[in-house]
């Protein structure tokens, strides 16, 4: 292999790790708990076929490309993990908690702007 093609496969294994990091994950009642216990997480309780939760989506995908390395961005579908949706008493989508090393510190109902949602997880940084 030659050192320029070294290089170009290099810099792609990067860029896939970077995107790895700070992308957003979906989880589920199995996986839930493991996935809020350590740092700052934030979890959008979300339908397919809810409006407001497709109107949030692109800008929950802003902050974790602005502050992903401060916060966690997971999403769980109410539909699919009724277990998790209703031991946090959610009643209402999208729904967003956020957690400090497994306890709920803030929560969001409603679609909420860019600068509400970071100036909240910044609150708690």
């Amino acid at each position: 292999m030659s050192e320029r093609t070294t290089i170009k496969f290099l810099k792609n294994i990067k860029i896939r790790l970077e995107e790895k990091i700070m992308a957003i994950s979906h989880v589920t009642d199995q996986t839930f708990a493991t996935e809020i216990k350590e740092g700052l997480v934030l979890v959008d309780f979300w339908a397919p076929w809810c409006g407001p939760c497709k109107m949030i989506a692109p800008v929950l995908e802003e902050i974790d490309a602005e502050i992903g390395n401060k916060v966690a961005i997971i999403k769980l579908n109410v539909d699919e993990n009724p277990e998790t949706t209703r031991s946090f008493g959610v009643m209402s989508i999208p729904t967003l908690l956020l957690f400090k090393d497994g306890v709920v510190v803030d929560k969001v109902i409603g679609f909420q702007p860019k600068e509400a949602l970071t100036e909240l997880i910044v609150k708690h940084t």
